[in-house]
């Protein structure tokens, strides 16, 4: 069964955007009568059936609904530098989606090679990791920060800032149990500098590793993420 994305679920009629609808009629072929499977980004999923199939403005009417669909009992959030190469970060957002996360946010850190972004892109990329891994959660995705900003403010009950140190530093795995809310900093191509980890750790981020391979920016994010879900699976 087909799956869409929309925000705003009201009543027992819906209406699709113009993307969708064309996606659903035109490209799909669906018509009146047929099911269709339907995520708000907030938890909720829901059956419904195409009572208009107006590819412009198709008109679902709701039949079920399930609500907290796939709720997890922990929370992840992962601030991690954007890559010089687009491409690469928008990877990231797409694979970390698909794994599962909640909140992510563009670091702006000393080494930094790109410190603006295209949030409207990424957001798009966020919609269709949703729908193609079947989660009715979308995860947030925050306006670009500044490193100290961050760090200085982060309220998440357990901090992890990752970067690459000759000295022996606990994985990160033996540090993330079930159901913790987690922070994980993950820092550019050339690294945090030093008086960024020295800032990090005063305010009581706890340094960890990734493994003993020097990953790039964006499969650092990727395998922080696939930790801390099977931590909790």
């Amino acid at each position: 069964m087909q799956l869409f994305y929309v925000p705003e679920v009201s009543g027992n009629q819906v209406r699709l955007d113009e993307t969708e609808s064309k996606h659903a009629i035109r490209v799909l072929r669906l018509g009146k009568g047929e099911k269709v499977n339907i995520v708000d980004g907030k938890g909720g999923f829901y059956v419904a059936e195409i009572a208009d199939a107006n590819p412009k403005k198709c008109m679902l009417q709701i039949l079920s609904k399930i609500k907290e669909f796939g709720k997890r009992n922990f929370h992840l959030h992962i601030a991690i530098a954007p890559t010089k190469n687009n491409d690469r970060f928008e990877w990231f957002l797409e694979k970390a989606t698909e794994i599962g996360i909640d909140e992510i946010t563009p670091l702006i850190t000393e080494h930094s090679e790109r410190k603006t972004v295209n949030t409207e892109r990424f957001e798009k990329i966020l919609v269709s990791a949703v729908k193609q891994s079947v989660k009715a959660y979308l995860p947030k995705l925050h306006q670009p920060v500044a490193f100290k900003e961050l760090v200085t403010n982060a309220a998440e009950e357990k901090k992890f800032i990752a970067y690459v140190d000759e000295n022996h530093r606990d994985h990160l795995k033996n540090r993330v149990q079930m159901n913790d809310h987690v922070l994980i900093l993950i820092g550019p191509e050339g690294d945090f500098s030093k008086t960024e980890i020295e800032l990090a750790l005063k305010n009581g981020f706890v340094p960890v590793s990734l493994g003993d391979s020097r990953l790039r920016t964006e499969t650092a994010g990727v395998v922080a993420c696939h930790i801390v879900n099977l931590a909790n699976d």
